[in-house]
């Protein structure tokens, strides 16, 4: 016999919701006694965007298993709403490093000239994401849901824009990165890290206007290249705000 149970998301959370059933309770029909966290993923929305779940009023976690008539209200990460106590636990996260899915190349490139460590290549595979993700306690950014719903994601996020400008920004304010922006210490090719060079060392590398008009440089230790503070680094700074 089927049972039902009911369900409120708010705020960003109806972005992972058909249109006809965002803003609004949704029936959720269920047999035995399902975990709410899989019911939640269920109807759409990956259990790492998830803050706090309240069932009939009160705080639960995702253990908890759905009765007949429940009602669900389910919040962002992003909320005003606040309670002393969130029966949602989950493991700190150790430091701002991410892997990215295959279909984010140009975000991690925006990702590493501000300074964070960050893994991505275009023939990785979802297993590899979530292991990584485990193994080094990195953030998972990806726009396919079913990584975001691996029981080994505990950090992750669905990027809503298209844009990789905008994807960043969605980021530095999901995980309040402004404090922690280290401009050009990273290589956007490889992740590697950025050193200062002498110009005469690297001289041999660089256009003829770049020689004349700059003459501060970086070098990868990893692949080599060459970097300098030109009008792409500019534009950075404009769309950040800074001076």
């Amino acid at each position: 016999m089927s049972k039902s149970a009911f369900f409120r998301f708010y705020g960003e959370l109806n972005d992972f919701l058909p249109s006809q059933k965002g803003q609004q309770q949704v029936r959720y029909e269920f047999s035995g006694s399902p975990a709410i966290k899989d019911a939640i993923q269920a109807l759409g929305v990956p259990q790492v965007e998830v803050f706090l779940i309240q069932v009939n009023g009160e705080p639960t976690d995702f253990a908890y298993n759905i009765n007949i008539d429940d009602q669900v209200s389910v919040y962002p990460l992003i909320t005003k709403f606040t309670v002393e106590e969130n029966p949602i636990q989950r493991k700190p996260i150790l430091g701002l490093r991410f892997v990215l899915d295959c279909h984010l190349g140009k975000l991690a490139r925006h990702l590493r000239m501000l300074g964070f460590d960050t893994l991505y290549r275009n023939d990785i595979h979802d297993d590899e994401i979530v292991k990584l993700a485990e193994l080094e306690d990195r953030i998972v950014l990806t726009r396919d849901l079913a990584i975001l719903k691996c029981n080994a994601v505990t950090h992750g996020y669905y990027p809503r824009s298209q844009d990789p400008e905008k994807q960043l920004e969605e980021i530095i304010t999901r995980f309040d990165l402004m404090s922690h922006i280290r401009p050009f210490s990273r290589c956007m090719d490889c992740n590697g890290y950025l050193e200062n060079v002498e110009k005469e060392l690297i001289t041999h590398k660089l256009e003829p206007l770049t020689r004349s008009h700059f003459d501060e440089f970086l070098q990868c230790d990893g692949c080599g290249k060459v970097y300098w503070k030109g009008s792409h680094y500019e534009r950075m700074c404009e769309r950040l705000g800074w001076e």
